[in-house]
């Protein structure tokens, strides 16, 4: 059976709408609580990695040492061609691992807000089926710099940096689209969730946002299948192809603002 470890980085940000597409595929979850200690398997037992986000930054080793081992096996097992895809902080942490800066952006985006495929991402295996542009649940402060070797894929009106792909099935996007209603909730309740909502959307903010987040939840989920099922398929194929081997960084260069 194949198995998709999921590296979790705080009880509330598990995979979501994901998790029923892994399981209508057969495909075993495993599931790593690193804020809580949990321990990293060895990356070869993984067919699939998928990181989620979290309320640290992926430059906190400080406060959290075990970002600097997450961050060193996620680098091992992207490098090997091993097919990955990170939401959010696991998005920022795939951009750490291959060198580039992770950052805090000018000001936290807050909000359901419009992301456009832009460039390689129109023509993109998993990209490609999002057509122009869809709604998607934002919430967060940081963002990073485009990897070296790295293909640009989205990007929104506040962070330029929404999704890139390494190699072949290394992915990694900042938007949430993957959310469903009960981890919306739990969201509302994290204390540094709700500070920058507040922070951006004012009085009565997190309450907007909620009745956003419901008017768009069909159109996110659609995106969210279509999305991931894409990733999914094209990982499995890419294997095939390759018979497990290394896949090396694309050949296209690093889309920059």
């Amino acid at each position: 059976m194949p198995r998709a470890v999921v590296l979790q980085h705080i009880r509330c940000e598990p995979p979501g709408l994901f998790t029923g597409m892994l399981a209508d595929r057969g495909i075993a979850i495993h599931t790593v609580e690193l804020d809580e200690g949990g321990s990293l398997p060895d990356w070869r037992d993984a067919d699939f990695v998928i990181a989620m986000g979290g309320p640290m930054g992926a430059y906190d080793e400080a406060a959290h040492p075990w970002l600097a081992a997450e961050k060193r096996w996620i680098a091992a097992a992207v490098l090997a061609g091993a097919p990955y895809f990170g939401v959010c902080l696991g998005a920022q942490l795939l951009a750490a691992s291959l060198g580039a800066d992770v950052y805090a952006g000018d000001r936290p985006e807050v909000g359901v807000l419009p992301v456009e495929v832009i460039g390689h991402g129109r023509a993109d295996p998993v990209f490609g089926v999002l057509g122009e542009g869809f709604p998607a649940l934002q919430w967060h402060g940081d963002t990073f710099a485009i990897p070296a070797g790295a293909v640009r894929l989205a990007r929104s009106a506040a962070y330029p940096n929404q999704a890139f792909r390494f190699g072949q099935v290394a992915y990694a996007v900042q938007f949430h689209v993957e959310v469903t209603e009960p981890m919306f909730g739990e969201w509302r309740r994290v204390p540094a969730y709700r500070e920058s909502a507040r922070a951006v959307l004012g009085p009565g903010g997190l309450g907007r946002l909620a009745a956003a987040f419901a008017a768009e939840s069909d159109s996110m989920a659609k995106s969210a299948a279509d999305m991931f099922t894409a990733w999914l398929d094209h990982a499995s194929r890419a294997e095939r192809r390759a018979g497990a081997a290394p896949a090396g960084p694309p050949t296209e260069p690093a889309a920059r603002t």
